[in-house]
């Protein structure tokens, strides 16, 4: 492979986060520390071929509040985006009246954006024809709305930019969040993923093509990332944004941040629209472009949060790949056990955890996963299980894969 120049790094200064753990950041990292599934039975999916789902706890007027009339113009998806960022915004220490908004950029992924919105309004169509039918329903369908409504929110009048990457699509903004820094376009990015797309169709569609767990008897252990007994993940929703400016204009206004982002690599398998490249060469490559751009080889990773969907296909693969480039055995954990898989979200979901593990040096344990289950995977992996694991992590790397074959995989260091 070509080498990578280091390209430098970022820090990341703030985080937000709402998810099924919990809304807000360390109400998110409590609940994935507690290792247990967030699955239940869903009763808007009522008559589904899978009827659970790991949906977002009740929020509060305080903690679901867009203000100004806004929140009836904007799709859920978007309102999650709004509301992750102010806490991510805040948790940097930053306020949007006085920052330069002109050197601030938003990116937001998202991979079925609006679809909840449409499928409901397509039906009052069906049902009642067009005068039922929301003037607001483009503006909530859209997928580059959740970051035009987070620049409107913050006064952000930088870049303004979508990823669509399906479920690598959080992860692909925080990458390109990271050249626009690197590349002087902005001083401050804004950026995450945020899905809300649990509808009866969307989740029906999954079904169909196998992708969905069938434990309908026991939900709560649905999903299980490298476990032998695996079927299918768990529909979920949620967001998460992150707060990045290059590592010196953090340090100059005294922020230590939570971790470097310190490095990027995306490739296609150009292979197949659902199924990975057999063999995993061009994850492979996302991941040593990763490391390259960081500066650091296989061996200097402690750590890897997993994409883990708990799909028989897609965790053998990725066992493979780990074994394979990190022989040393790093800890490995999987968040979708416990928050379900967030589609466009999770790459920034799992970022922004990867984070905290290295802030708290707690490795969160995959739900539903015992040493003896392991054996599925196909290949030996250290899955973090049972419990917390205490460990220091100076290098992490979070691993998104999306259908169409994006991978997408992000080097985190200590600050």
């Amino acid at each position: 492979m070509t080498a990578v120049p280091r390209r430098g790094a970022v820090t990341v200064t703030g985080l937000g986060m709402i998810t099924p753990a919990g809304v807000g950041r360390e109400a998110t990292w409590a609940g994935v520390l507690r290792g247990r599934s967030t699955a239940a039975t869903d009763p808007e999916l009522k008559g589904c071929p899978v009827d659970f789902s790991c949906r977002i706890p009740a929020m509060t007027p305080e903690q679901g509040r867009i203000g100004g009339g806004r929140a009836w113009r904007m799709g859920r998806f978007t309102q999650l985006a709004v509301l992750a960022a102010r806490e991510a915004v805040a948790d940097a220490g930053l306020a949007p009246a006085s920052w330069d908004g002109a050197r601030v950029a938003v990116v937001i992924g998202s991979g079925l954006a609006g679809a909840a919105h449409l499928e409901t309004q397509t039906l009052r169509h069906h049902q009642g024809g067009p005068d039922l039918v929301s003037p607001s329903l483009v503006p909530m369908l859209i997928p580059n709305m959740a970051a035009g409504e987070v620049s409107a929110d913050l006064g952000a009048h930088g870049p303004s930019l979508a990823t669509e990457t399906a479920c690598a699509s959080g992860a692909t903004a925080l990458a390109v969040a990271r050249d626009l820094l690197l590349s002087g376009s902005c001083d401050i990015a804004v950026a995450g993923g945020a899905e809300a797309a649990v509808t009866p169709v969307v989740t029906t569609g999954f079904a169909r093509m196998g992708a969905l767990s069938g434990r309908a008897d026991a939900p709560e252990l649905a999903s299980r990332p490298f476990a032998a007994d695996r079927d299918g993940f768990v529909i979920a929703e949620g967001a998460a944004v992150l707060v990045l400016e290059r590592t010196r204009d953090a340090a100059a206004r005294g922020r230590r941040g939570y971790a470097l982002l310190a490095g990027a690599g995306l490739t296609s398998d150009a292979h197949h629209p659902t199924a990975p490249a057999p063999g995993g060469e061009y994850a492979e490559a996302a991941l040593r472009t990763a490391l390259a751009q960081a500066g650091l080889s296989p061996a200097d990773v402690d750590h890897v949060n997993a994409h883990g969907t708990s799909t028989p296909l897609n965790d053998s693969t990725e066992a493979a790949l780990i074994a394979r480039v990190l022989p040393h055995g790093p800890s490995v954990t999987a968040p979708k056990g416990v928050l379900g898989h967030s589609l466009g979200a999770a790459g920034a979901v799992e970022a922004a955890l990867t984070a905290l593990t290295i802030r708290d040096s707690r490795v969160a344990p995959v739900a539903n996963l015992t040493a003896d289950g392991l054996s599925g995977a196909g290949h030996a992996v250290d899955c973090v299980t049972g419990a917390v694991r205490e460990q220091r992590v100076g290098a992490a790397v979070s691993h998104s894969f999306g259908f169409g074959g994006h991978n997408v995989v992000l080097v985190l260091t200590a600050p």
